[in-house]
């Protein structure tokens, strides 16, 4: 890796709060020249971007903020929807019954029935905000998501001029609050984007198995590219999935024409999973899923530029 990647790594991890984005944004653009700031949308988003969207074969993204410390981690089945759902629903199971408990207390206590049960609820779903979104920050973000911005100041320094100039880079915000970020730029760029291929890079450095997503607008432009150049002899599995094979949540899901690329494990029992993050335990980086993706993509750019010169 880079030692730019590697000081990202090493010292900027956390990038939550307004403060701490600001001092990350002054040091991305010390280390990348041309990096200009887009400011915009509500919540404020500050996208980071390098490149020229309209002129651009490619865009290539990543999410730069950072999440709040969970009690458990975001349990992701891509291509196992029902379990996914389930997921969701029992991890929200304690916040409904401490609404439910808090509603009787206070109608032991003689407030009116109605007034007791939109008191529970409200201090349910501010509890369920503080806890997902506004708590202390995940001390550790290796994989959620340094790594997408390890992966896109990695493919910044492999790439030739030339190839760089049929690129542009963006850093997302607010991703972590709902995809804000990527729904501000799809906004501000909408002309630009409509036909634009978007490559988005959430969680690429834990796991051997590289999943990548596209929708049908990617499919039909970029499959046939993306399945020449990742599909070759290594000690990494890629697995190239259409809208219907498999749900991953992140930043693509804004734009028209659109891939996501994400690192899983693989069970048995569950298929591709992907777990740690938004916890502590948010630590590992395998380096060779940033070489294999950043050779993948070089091959792609190659591939697919040509068909589409």
């Amino acid at each position: 890796m880079t030692e730019l990647s590697r000081e990202i790594l090493r010292d900027w991890q956390i990038r939550k709060t307004k403060v701490q984005k600001l001092r990350f944004i002054e040091f991305l653009q010390s280390r990348l020249p041309g990096l200009t700031v887009e400011e915009g949308g509500c919540p404020r988003c500050r996208n980071l971007v390098l490149g020229d969207p309209k002129t651009a074969d490619v865009v290539f993204s990543a999410h730069y903020d950072t999440c709040a410390r969970l009690p458990f981690p975001n349990f992701i089945t891509p291509k196992n929807l029902l379990i996914y759902l389930l997921y969701q629903f029992l991890i929200l199971i304690p916040f409904f019954a401490a609404a439910g408990l808090l509603a009787w207390g206070l109608f032991r206590l003689g407030v009116y029935e109605p007034l007791a049960m939109m008191l529970s609820w409200f201090a349910a779903f501010a509890l369920i905000l503080y806890v997902f979104i506004l708590g202390p920050a995940n001390p550790h973000t290796v994989n959620d998501n340094t790594s997408g911005v390890v992966m896109l100041c990695e493919l910044i320094a492999a790439l030739s001029e030339e190839e760089r100039s049929r690129c542009a880079f963006v850093f997302f915000d607010h991703e972590e609050t709902g995809l804000f970020g990527s729904a501000f730029f799809h906004s501000r760029h909408k002309k630009a984007v409509k036909d634009r291929l978007v490559v988005n890079f959430d969680c690429v450095s834990d796991g051997d198995h590289i999943l990548i997503v596209q929708n049908s607008k990617a499919k039909r432009r970029a499959g046939a590219a993306l399945r020449e150049a990742f599909f070759t002899a290594g000690d990494k599995q890629p697995h190239l999935c259409g809208p219907l094979g498999a749900f991953y949540p992140s930043d693509q899901i804004n734009f028209p024409c659109a891939v996501g690329v994400a690192a899983m494990n693989k069970s048995p029992i569950l298929g591709l999973y992907m777990s740690r993050i938004h916890t502590p335990r948010d630590t590992v980086c395998d380096e060779r899923n940033f070489s294999f993706l950043v050779e993948g993509m070089r091959r792609f750019l190659r591939l697919y530029t040509v068909k589409n010169d």
